[in-house]
């Protein structure tokens, strides 16, 4: 059964079995890279036709992004943590990625209007959905422990789906519209 009604009363358990007001920071932090994941599905489904190779690379950051959502849901205090984590290697895999794509695009000189395509559109709604749930991993750093590669890993998450919206244009034949401010 996927109802239980014990979240009626507006709180939610953690991993550990810690029960937390649903808005807690920690909940905040890992709802937020859940929203960011299913836009990523949406990306995902909706780029699959324009290139294929993003697709299997947008799945894998979707299984990364589910061991962010674990470690954030993991109290500091619970003895046993979960086996999974990011490493550095998961972050340099980004960071390839990022470079192959920008290696193919022009040099951006203004600021890109969102939009172009359906599929970079979708990639720009995931990166500012991206950076809100950068901005409450953060948040929850204040107060807790948040390992210094999922917040790595999310800050170049931005920026990879920034570049891929770009390369969307540019495999739609498309161009940036960009806006020049200065």
């Amino acid at each position: 059964m996927i109802y239980t009604g014990t979240g009626d009363g507006g709180t939610t358990t953690l991993i550990g079995g810690i029960c937390v007001d649903k808005d807690n920071v920690r909940v905040e932090a890992y709802g937020a890279v859940d929203e960011l994941n299913a836009h990523l599905g949406l990306l995902a489904e909706i780029s699959k036709s324009l290139d294929a190779e993003s697709f299997p690379f947008l799945k894998k950051v979707q299984r990364n992004l589910f061991v962010v959502q674990t470690s954030l849901s993991c109290p500091d205090d619970l003895e046993r943590k979960p086996v999974h984590h990011l490493d550095a290697e998961c972050i340099s895999t980004l960071e390839r990625e990022i470079d192959r794509l920008e290696g193919m695009l022009p040099v951006l000189r203004s600021f890109v209007v969102p939009g172009g395509c359906m599929a970079a559109a979708q990639a720009h709604v995931a990166r500012t959905v991206c950076r809100r749930a950068e901005r409450r991993i953060v948040s929850l750093s204040h107060s807790n422990t948040v390992s210094k590669e999922i917040l790595q890993y999310v800050n170049r998450l931005s920026d990879y789906l920034f570049v891929l919206s770009r390369y969307f244009v540019w495999l739609s034949n498309a161009a940036d519209d960009c806006v020049l401010v200065g």
